[in-house]
């Protein structure tokens, strides 16, 4: 039956989500969303996560099922590992047995994993498989690894980020049926705990720079802080606030202080108002050395801020139009992000075209559209 006939006789259906938790990542906030989408549509909506509650940073609809395996934490070695997967795998199972969804998805590796082994020999179970960033940026074990190889092509499709994760997809795991589906931009976005107002932190009349993720190697803020050095001094009305948290913090904070940047440079940890950060600043600057589809970054141009990004794989270049709504530099480049970036502090006329430019992302990748790639597909696997 063609897909346009069962959109029009079927109104909704049931869909199942497994993820590993609902922390405050970017995977977890775009399921959140995504999910919410459909529960206020009347669809059915099931999310099934390993971790408990109690490590939730985004609300889910009301009408939105939660299932809580309570299966998540590290494994002491590799037998516990099997064991422990083996436990997962016939938990999910017998989940998947009870809800019988129209369409079953697992948001990132080891979660879709997990889904396509349990609803092997469910009958008319169809399954999708989602990589939340370009594989080879955050490769997984040699056991995930075949895992992944055998799985995916058992898969009904494996959704990617980018035209790049595709490519990546079709060279690595033969058989796998992979298709684009790029993260939607939020706006507005909801207000969540912890609430972290901008006059606090920052004085009002300064020029914001603003960075948001977590405090990890991979969203470079060592190297923003380079580049920022010589741009504090040449621009004394502008402060950078990192908003975010992770292992890093403490080297992050001794490295501003080693560059005299402690009074400049301002890292007041995680906010549920990020919404509020994006209308306050000035600049919207992402130094990562990899992404898969960075969410902050589209949010913040929703927000109309002009951004300077790293070129990194994947998503800055999909999301950026340069010299349109943005400015893109050559992947740790911080000579050229220090460049970019004054460009930017320098010319009011320019930042303010940008700014105006960058709203049009939300016609780009806005909820109704992405969410409708997810039901077209899902119309097109589903029983």
């Amino acid at each position: 039956m063609h897909s346009d006939t069962r959109l029009a006789l079927v109104p909704f259906m049931h869909i199942a989500i497994v993820i590993y938790s609902l922390d405050s990542g970017g995977a977890e906030r775009v399921t959140s969303n995504l999910v919410n989408f459909w529960a206020e549509k009347g669809w059915k909506v099931t999310v099934v996560t390993l971790a408990s509650r109690d490590q939730d940073f985004y609300a889910l609809h009301p009408a939105v099922r939660r299932i809580v395996l309570r299966m998540a934490g590290e494994s002491r070695n590799p037998a516990s590992a099997i064991f422990n997967n083996l436990r997962r795998v016939a938990a999910l199972r017998g989940v998947l047995q009870e809800l019988r969804p129209d369409v079953a998805v697992g948001m990132m590796s080891s979660a879709s994993i997990l889904l396509v082994l349990a609803a092997m020999f469910i009958p008319r179970m169809a399954t999708i498989a989602s990589e939340r960033t370009y594989p080879p940026m955050l490769p997984l074990g040699p056991i995930w690894h075949r895992l992944r190889r055998w799985t995916y092509p058992k898969a009904a499709r494996v959704t990617m980020l980018t035209s790049e994760g595709l490519n990546w997809l079709r060279s690595n795991i033969p058989g796998a049926r992979g298709i684009v589906i790029p993260n939607p931009v939020s706006y507005p976005l909801p207000l969540l705990e912890p609430k972290l107002t901008p006059d606090t932190v920052i004085e009002p009349g300064r020029n914001l720079l603003l960075a948001v993720g977590r405090l990890s190697e991979e969203k470079g803020i060592d190297l923003l802080l380079s580049a920022f050095a010589n741009l504090a001094l040449a621009n004394p009305s502008w402060d950078l606030v990192i908003l975010g948290e992770g292992p890093l913090r403490p080297i992050l904070e001794a490295r501003a202080q080693a560059l005299g940047l402690q009074r400049r440079v301002l890292l007041p940890g995680r906010a549920g108002n990020v919404g509020d950060w994006y209308r306050r600043a000035d600049i919207y600057v992402m130094s990562s050395r990899f992404e898969g589809f960075p969410n902050a970054l589209g949010e913040a141009m929703a927000h109309g801020c002009a951004s300077v990004s790293f070129d990194c794989d994947t998503g800055p270049r999909d999301i950026i139009r340069h010299d349109v709504d943005g400015l893109l530099v050559p992947n740790g480049d911080v000579a050229g992000l220090e460049s970019a970036l004054g460009r930017l502090m320098a010319d009011d006329a320019l930042r303010r075209r940008m700014a105006e430019r960058a709203r049009e992302v939300l016609e780009r990748f806005s909820m109704e559209r992405i969410a409708g790639m997810w039901e077209k597909l899902f119309f097109e696997v589903g029983k």
